[in-house]
């Protein structure tokens, strides 16, 4: 029987049902090819895989939108795809999913990103990556500024997901914080490196370790590091909030003014990471937009991502499985 808390956490889920979130960042779509390795090409000391299957599934900002969607919110995407054959494609994902594609760009001059997996005998073989990792400038900018100012109205929240392909120059960060905060939206933001220092005046900031690490260029390992790392980012930001994710040590939150909460991970049996920080921002994100307090938003996320890891791959957290597991879970 579920605890207080997680009725607490029941009734948050509740709340941001049909809520629009919009997801700002780099898409991509992830492509599989499946198949079985019998012999070694006569050609190079290679595997020759003969293919069985493909898939197509989203990455990047996309599948931080499909996480939403999945949880029962209503995404709008802002991102970049090229005039090309898998941005066909990606289409044809975001009216599988039901996803509506109005904040879309099309760039004649950028190919979709993509990164296609190559797997024979269920083992990893190779990745070939397929895109432009530049800035957008000038036109792109301003065609990005016009789309999410079009976009927005009736949104509750913004999401700023940076994987450093190109979409969020540091103009568009400022422009896409500046317009979300006039309207009091909630914004949060999942950096890479690159602009780490951009992402000033958010609600919540979601850097793991490493990244965190890179910008403060220092090392992030003993309590008392977390601790003065959450604090320096909290300051170096004017942030409300640090959502620190720490791998296999769960999370660290911090607020202005408030002692660090440490979330352990609640993950039974490791299967793939992947994906996990994508299911926290959208999960922390939602939570948020349904009047979760920070440690409440917090506290569900690390539920969802102890979820999604313990799944083959990149999956989505589904709102029933993660309802169920807190119906039945403990505090």
């Amino acid at each position: 029987m579920a605890g207080k808390k997680n009725q607490n956490l029941l009734q948050i889920i509740q709340n941001f049902q049909t809520k629009k979130i919009m997801v700002i960042g780099d898409l991509m779509v992830d492509e599989y090819l499946w198949g079985k390795v019998t012999r070694l090409s006569p050609e190079a000391p290679v595997p020759i895989v003969d293919l069985e299957s493909e898939s197509l599934r989203f990455g990047g900002a996309s599948n931080v939108a499909l996480n939403l969607k999945s949880l029962g919110c209503e995404p709008v995407i802002i991102g970049m795809i090229g005039n090309d054959r898998m941005g066909d494609s990606f289409r044809g994902l975001l009216n599988e999913h039901k996803i509506q594609d109005t904040g879309l760009l099309v760039s004649t001059d950028r190919p979709t990103t993509v990164k296609t997996r190559v797997i024979g005998d269920n083992q990893h073989l190779a990745r070939i990556d397929r895109e432009v990792t530049s800035y957008i400038t000038g036109k792109d900018i301003e065609k990005a500024k016009e789309t999410i100012q079009k976009q927005i109205n009736g949104c509750e929240a913004v999401i700023l997901q940076d994987y450093n392909k190109g979409f969020l120059p540091a103009e568009l960060i400022r422009y896409s914080i500046q317009i979300a905060t006039e309207k009091g939206l909630i914004i949060t933001v999942d950096p890479k490196f690159i602009n780490f220092k951009e992402y000033k005046n958010c609600t919540l900031f979601k850097p793991n370790i490493k990244e965190a690490s890179q910008a403060l260029a220092r090392v992030i390992k003993s309590g008392e590091e977390i601790k003065k790392a959450g604090s320096d980012l909290l300051e170096l930001l004017n942030t409300q909030s640090v959502l620190l994710t720490l791998g296999a040590q769960g999370m660290a939150l911090f607020e202005k003014n408030k002692d660090m909460i440490h979330i352990p991970t609640r993950t039974r049996k490791v299967a793939d990471v992947s994906g996990a920080g994508d299911t926290v921002i959208s999960t922390i994100t939602a939570a948020l937009s349904g009047g979760a307090d920070y440690a409440e938003a917090a506290y569900l996320a690390n539920r969802a991502a102890g979820i999604v890891c313990e799944e083959v791959g990149i999956v989505p957290i589904e709102k029933e499985i993660l309802m169920d597991n807190l119906k039945q879970g403990s505090e």
